[in-house]
């Protein structure tokens, strides 16, 4: 079994296949990570595996957290994370450490990560707004949103805006996942995955990696084939 991994984003550049064609690609930096902890449906109710990456000085952590590391034989570590496994897999074991070297067999991951925190937005940049009219007896208010008082109601209480209603607010710095990229080239000397198309958060972002759980139609009728 594959695992899920965590990971560096270091940025984006371009490979070129066989044909010259130029692919876009993100260079993720991948492990190691250390087993700091296995999951048993005897004692935890459920089976899994947790991974540490990244170092941390000592004198920066916690004494829970040095201790819980030392168990696995090693440092302590920056993140931490699980993935859930099959009740009987035994291919994982305290201390073991996974190298991109393991997902060498994998044609697809899907990447999740932060996006990029933009702050407080307005409606345009945030959800695509065209803006008002920029022609003449216009207000000046071109990047307003315009009305939003449609969606109010007065029953037997005083109208209120109904909640989810689009309007300027927090941009960006939430968890998103892309799926189904295409592995194009791993190097394990560097510990390096490169995988097609961009993934979310900022260069040297931490990324959780691991092998695609449902690939889209195309790619699947691919890989079948």
């Amino acid at each position: 079994m594959a695992p899920t991994m965590l990971g560096k984003k270091l940025g984006m550049t371009r490979v070129f296949d066989e044909t010259g064609k130029s692919i876009p690609v993100t260079v993720i930096e991948l492990g190691p990570c250390v087993v700091t902890q296995v999951r048993t449906p005897e004692r935890d109710g459920y089976a899994g595996v947790q991974i540490g990456f990244g170092e941390r000085a000592p004198r920066t952590t916690t004494i829970p957290i040095i201790g819980h590391d030392a168990k696995a034989g090693t440092t302590p570590k920056q993140h931490h994370a699980e993935f859930r496994t099959e009740d009987n897999d035994a291919s994982f074991e305290l201390g073991q450490v996974l190298t991109v070297a393991d997902m060498a067999d994998v044609k697809y991951v899907d990447v999740s990560g932060l996006s990029k925190g933009k702050g407080f937005a307005g409606g345009m940049k945030r959800h695509g707004f065209k803006g008002q009219l920029a022609s003449h007896g216009v207000e000046r208010k071109h990047r307003s949103p315009g009305s939003i008082g449609g969606h109010a109601n007065n029953a037997g209480k005083a109208g209120r805006i109904k909640k989810g209603k689009k309007m300027a607010g927090h941009l960006g710095h939430r968890k998103v996942s892309v799926r189904s990229l295409d592995v194009i080239k791993i190097d394990p000397e560097r510990n390096l995955i490169l995988v097609k198309g961009p993934v979310p958060g900022h260069n040297k972002a931490l990324v959780r990696v691991r092998p695609a759980v449902r690939l889209y139609k195309s790619k699947a009728a691919a890989a079948a084939g």
